[in-house]
């Protein structure tokens, strides 16, 4: 018997009775004799027929109370027949059920013009119970005076928009005026039932999760089912065309992969869209991580509730990155019916703070001031000394003075940034002695904090002609058949190093060659004397991407990070330099320059930090981020000694160098060769000069200012070790002037030649794995000693090594451990 139908057995027939259920004619003293029956029996029944409980096991309801007062018999606080349960504090009767779920009563076309929208739109069932927790319940909004903060039931008309949230107060009419009634509405007692919305039991016995009205994650979500990521389908944000099928939808978004939203920055994706795979710091809308599930396993069986509010927090702050996200500004988006409202503002809170230690939100170049630090007081009571002002540790000690955590830089040197060095001494552009180029702008942190600083990158072109000493530009098509080439042979490697082990690695320059020359005997294919340049060309290419001649570099695992999801998108010119980034996550912080480490002492409660003029730091957490080559050369004694298998790991990794070379000159020479490309190439001679200013890049993407810069890679890196600055630029200038050669090359009016091995304190620009390594060193590196001693820098991040980026996110990823001890 459906729900609808319960009857009592002495309850008068209505009008909706079927004939089956009609009384038959009875006699004139069976009905006296019935009629006496039946008043014995009221009396003894009257307090059953008064009051009924919820039939819902563990509802503490004893005397419920119907919210949706539809139906002209509603039951109130009366009797029913049935109460349907939506959670402890909100039931609607036998009666208004039938209201609308019945075809010949009133509210029976709300109901199915409502579940029309739902199903067109959402997954879910469209039951009665949805109905009545999507359109019925009334809202509930809390008192923004600060001394109050009450929680208040609107009336069933009002709809709760995000500006009624932000402002409402206690006793405030919302119909048609602002004004509060009488003169001091807040000492009126709150509900019994909002107390009870804390209580861990509470959302257990919550029938249905709550799904958000117009959530500003809407727009980034459009391809999904609004109900699988926490959104109800009857708002109109959320609907689709008319007539537009669920199967439309996702084929259509097979075609469109990279969602965004108008007016944002096209390099903010935070969400995959449906079938999307492979594109870093991007989280999936419908279902948690690993790390949520791990601090959040209430949520594992049903996880609406949850993605509902992840969702609505990271759309919020890709909406607005450059202010600090807080509680108090999400709390009006949280648009729900019912009591669950309540508890959603609770756990956004838990959700937010979560999320803010991770470095998914509430990151990059923020800063707050101390009474408005993003993570509460129980995270205040730690100090914490960071080894090394360069990217990893400024961006550490950014996200731990924003926690409200005490933090000190110790650096070696007389300035920040580490392997980030921009020279601005040339003539209106600036040139980065270490890195300038972001590789893959979508999600990259590097463009959210461009975005925070209103600072445009210049996307690099894929053009790059690759031209010949004498002159020559290579024909287009020889270039495209040796990069076929090419990257077959590193297919192959791939194919080949499935089953390997890591005691069967070999140098991945001695696994190309090998396979080359067994290409050459099996095709019988002769290349050019051109065409093996060009291969010598790509190989330098490589080189420059390894930081290492292919000799040292591992055939099993020298691209051991393309094994997670990369940085998707344009590869771009940070014109104004990395510089930028790290100076203003410097800005309030305490450095002390010049302050070289030499131990870590943590053998006791706290560590003991002692520096070369023999000061002694004493701390709760240390966290180094020295370069790996340091690490090697045991720049920093520690006590106790590292463990044998993170000097093992520190030992696996091998200290890439390349060095760079810039060049003013009084005009822009190669313009009408180069035709506005970024950047050209140069094909070596022969391979004893691989490597040597293989690629020369324009440093003025707007054809300005007259800089090249170019690099040196693999073994000519060796190669220059011992010329001075003077004799390299004549190596570089007579490259140029055989590229150039039917025209005249002037002399540079200004250069520099960068020394990045012979820096005491860096002694590299970035890792590679060594043959016989893996990529699990990495991780071994990034692990703590203790809880007390902490590791951070681009050697320790397994993802996203060798990069300014990557060093950034180390840093981010061990101030959210250290912020969790």
């Amino acid at each position: 018997m459906s729900a609808g139908r319960v009857r009592t057995k002495k309850k008068a027939c209505s009008s909706d009775q079927s004939p089956d259920n009609l009384p038959v004619r009875s006699s004139g003293r069976q009905v006296k004799k019935k009629a006496a029956e039946a008043a014995a029996d009221d009396d003894d029944e009257a307090s059953e027929k008064k009051y009924r409980k919820c039939e819902k096991a563990g509802c503490t309801a004893t005397c419920p109370v119907c919210f949706a007062s539809a139906a002209e018999r509603c039951a109130k606080n009366g009797y029913t027949s049935r109460w349907y349960h939506l959670s402890c504090g909100e039931h609607f009767c036998n009666e208004c059920f039938d209201h609308y779920y019945r075809s010949h009563k009133d509210g029976y076309d709300k109901y199915t013009a409502w579940k029309r929208i739902w199903t067109s739109n959402g997954k879910s069932e469209p039951s009665p119970k949805a109905f009545m927790a999507d359109q019925q319940l009334p809202y509930w909004v809390q008192c923004t005076k600060p001394d109050c903060g009450k929680w208040r039931q609107l009336t069933k008309e009002i709809q709760l928009t995000p500006q009624i949230a932000k402002t409402y107060r206690c006793g405030m009419k919302l119909n048609n005026s602002t004004k509060t009634e009488g003169s001091d509405q807040c000492s009126m007692p709150e509900d019994l039932r909002v107390a009870e919305v804390s209580d861990h039991w509470w959302y257990s016995m919550l029938i249905l999760p709550p799904l958000l009205k117009d959530s500003v994650a809407a727009p980034f979500l459009a391809a999904y089912y609004p109900d699988c990521v926490g959104m109800s389908p009857s708002c109109t944000s959320t609907n689709r065309l008319p007539g537009e099928s669920n199967l439309v939808k996702l084929e259509h978004l097979k075609s469109v992969p990279n969602l965004t939203v108008a007016g944002m920055n096209k390099y903010f994706q935070p969400f995959y869209q449906p079938n999307e795979c492979g594109k870093a710091l991007c989280v999936r809308p419908d279902v948690m991580e690993l790390d949520e599930l791990y601090e959040f396993p209430e949520y594992s069986r049903d996880p609406t509730m949850y993605l509902a509010l992840r969702n609505l927090i990271l759309a919020l702050w890709y909406t607005n990155c450059k202010e600090a996200l807080t509680p108090q500004k999400c709390i009006h988006h949280i648009i729900v019916r019912g009591l669950v409202r309540i508890r959603c503002v609770q756990e956004m809170e838990r959700i937010l703070y979560f999320m803010t230690r991770k470095g998914l939100i509430n990151t990059g170049l923020l800063s707050v001031s101390p009474d408005q630090y993003l993570l509460p007081k129980e995270y205040h009571n730690k100090t914490v000394i960071i080894v090394g002002a360069g990217a990893a540790g400024l961006a550490a000690a950014r996200q731990l003075h924003n926690f409200g955590i005490k933090v000190i830089i110790l650096e070696a040197k007389d300035r920040i940034g580490g392997r980030v060095w921009d020279d601005k001494t040339f003539t209106g552009v600036t040139v980065g002695r270490g890195a300038q180029i972001v590789n893959g702008c979508v999600n990259n942190p590097m463009a959210l904090m461009c975005e925070q600083l209103g600072i445009k990158m210049h996307k690099l072109g894929e053009k790059c002609d690759l031209i010949q000493e004498g002159g020559r530009i290579t024909d287009p098509t020889i270039d495209k058949r040796m990069d076929f080439h090419f990257n077959a042979i590193l297919d192959v490697v791939s194919e080949w190093r499935k089953d390997k082990t890591q005691h069967q690695d070999v140098p991945l320059g001695e696994k190309i060659q090998e396979i080359y020359k067994a290409f050459i005997q099996e095709s019988g294919i002769q290349f050019s004397e051109l065409e093996e340049k060009v291969l010598q060309f790509h190989l330098s290419n490589l080189e420059y991407a390894c930081g290492s001649n292919l000799s040292q570099v591992s055939a099993r695992s020298w691209d051991h990070n393309e094994f997670f999801a990369q940085f998707a998108g344009d590869h771009t010119l940070l014109t104004v330099g990395y510089s930028a980034v790290i100076e203003k996550l410097a800005e309030g912080l305490d450095i002390r320059l010049n302050f070289p480490v030499q131990s870590i002492d943590y053998s006791g409660e706290e560590v003991q930090v002692t520096t070369a003029d023999g000061t002694v730091w004493t701390t709760q957490k240390v966290l180094v981020t020295v370069p790996l080559a340091l690490l090697q050369k045991n720049a920093i004694q520690f006590n106790p000694p590292l463990s044998e298998k993170k000097i093992k790991a520190i030992n696996s990794l091998g200290a890439g160098v390349i060095e760079k070379i810039a060049l003013q000159f009084p005009y822009r020479f190669w313009d009408s060769k180069i035709q506005g490309a970024d950047f050209f190439g140069h094909v070596p001679p022969n391979s004893s000069q691989r490597g040597l200013f293989s690629v020369f890049y324009d440093m003025d993407p707007e054809g300005k200012e007259s800089i090249l810069m170019s690099v040196v890679t693999g073994d000519a890196v060796a190669t220059i070790k011992n010329l001075d600055d003077q004799q390299v630029l004549q190596q570089c200038m007579t490259v140029l002037r055989e590229l150039f050669k039917e025209q005249e090359v002037p002399e540079p009016v200004k250069f520099f030649v960068t020394r990045w091995s012979n820096d005491p304190w860096l002694q590299m620009a970035y890792s590679f794995v060594k043959t016989g390594g893996s990529g699990e060193a990495y991780d071994i590196i990034a692990e703590d000693i203790q809880g007390k001693v902490f590791f951070a820098g681009e050697a320790t991040n397994r993802h996203f090594p060798q990069t300014v980026t990557g060093a950034y996110l180390s840093g981010v990823r061990e101030a959210s451990k250290i912020a969790a001890f």
